[in-house]
């Protein structure tokens, strides 16, 4: 069998650690396997290496910047490579420049486009366990390019992909996919499987296991992924296609994001092309936009209302103020105490009544809802921040997620 691992950068955070990854690795290759292992740098380490970017520069050039954090995953490769040899094992680390994991030029957040598999195929036929720094890539130009945050499980996800890969198992800190934050409740369950759909879904709205660029990657190529911890033995989460079984579940999990902000342009003229002049400075800024909401018009007036990331909110509303005054809206309010509650869950699409449930839900425990955003197999609810916990529990309990629940809901 071929697969492809990935840990985290908690997972290597250490030579006690990446000793532990290679005695995992070695249990894999002892068993028969091919093996490819995708790093990510020491846990710090990119924050360090961006540290020194920032001492020397005020506005750094990405390029550069990228030339220089990309050596943390360069370091753990080489390691665990060494590691590996030292124990008998026959390993090879692999730069994204080697392998040719090509990209576009968007220095910090590039998009793999193609990877050239036969260095990687040659060294698994010879044998060899073939480490390989996430996280990076290279250009037609051949720069080196990373790949964002959390692009080490793209990596993977690519790198499985491209080689056909029975499996990519990506390990973290976590031992899979929970119900919900266990944090926020004890009652938070692990989920045995779940869809690339819900998955997508849970990444979106705030959920960290997975990094929501590898989702859809492995939904594109129907690679399998498997979360896994690197620190306890368990079976983990599947994260596959839609399976018949998955649709008698109808909520598989609720989420909490509290980096959200409102922003409401109020008696904006109600006319065609308005929306428009509103929200295209917004998506030249590269501000992302979520929920949106338009009230009803009086009088040739509305307002309208959507939200956006806390740390684009400042930026937004500036943005916003300078748009209303040339629209001739009356002001602009910005709401940073808030929070994004969601259930989701691919039994929504054959079973009625779940919306009214979720509400009901809320108003039991007093929570109003400010903003609701809907699709197939999500609801959205916008309430004030102090409730967001609250509302996780009761929703979790609600509908029949808690650990020791057994529902005729699931």
């Amino acid at each position: 069998m071929l697969v492809v691992q990935k840990y985290g950068g908690t997972s290597v955070g250490s030579l006690e650690r990446i000793t532990n990854v290679a005695g995992k690795v070695i249990k894999y290759k002892d068993e028969g396997n091919d093996l490819v292992v995708v790093v990510s740098a020491m846990s710090g380490e990119t924050d360090r290496l961006l540290k020194l970017a920032s001492g020397v520069a005020k506005f750094p050039d990405e390029r550069e910047v990228d030339v220089l954090i990309s050596t943390g995953e360069q370091v753990t490769s080489a390691v665990l490579a060494m590691a590996l040899k030292e124990r008998g094992y026959d390993a090879v680390s692999m730069l994204g420049s080697q392998i040719r994991i090509k990209t576009d030029s968007a220095f910090g957040s590039a998009r793999i486009e193609e990877i050239e598999k036969d260095k990687i195929l040659e060294a698994l036929k010879a044998g060899q366990v073939v480490v390989v720094p996430g996280f990076q890539g290279i250009d037609y130009g051949g720069n080196i390019t990373t790949l964002g945050r959390g692009g080490s499980d793209t990596t993977a996800v690519a790198v499985a992909a491209a080689l056909h890969a029975d499996l990519c198992e990506i390990y973290t800190d976590v031992d899979g996919v929970y119900t919900t934050d266990p944090n926020i409740t004890d009652k938070a369950r692990k989920l045995d499987r779940i869809s690339y759909e819900e998955m997508l879904e849970m990444a979106s709205l705030g959920a960290k296991v997975l990094q929501i660029r590898s989702v859809e990657l492995a939904r594109k190529y129907n690679v399998p992924l498997l979360v896994k911890s690197s620190f306890v033995d368990g079976e983990g989460t599947l994260v596959c296609e839609e399976a018949p079984m998955m649709e008698q579940v109808v909520i598989s999990g609720v989420t909490y994001s509290k980096n959200e902000a409102k922003i409401t342009v109020s008696e904006v003229p109600d006319k065609p092309g308005t929306a428009t002049h509103l929200f295209t400075p917004l998506a030249d800024a590269h501000i992302v936009v979520d929920m949106i909401v338009q009230n009803v018009s009086h009088k040739g007036l509305t307002d309208m209302t959507f939200t956006t990331a806390k740390a684009d909110a400042k930026k937004a509303f500036k943005i916003m103020e300078q748009v209303a005054a040339e629209v001739g809206a009356k002001q602009v309010i910005i709401d940073e105490d808030i929070a994004k509650v969601s259930i989701v869950g691919s039994g929504m699409r054959s079973h009625s009544g779940i919306a009214t449930k979720m509400f009901t839900i809320l108003s039991n425990e007093g929570i109003n809802i400010e903003m609701i955003s809907t699709s197939e197999i999500k609801i959205s609810c916008v309430i004030k921040e102090k409730y967001g916990e609250l509302a996780v529990r009761a929703l979790h309990t609600g509908f029949g997620l808690d650990a020791e629940d057994v529902s005729e809901e699931r």
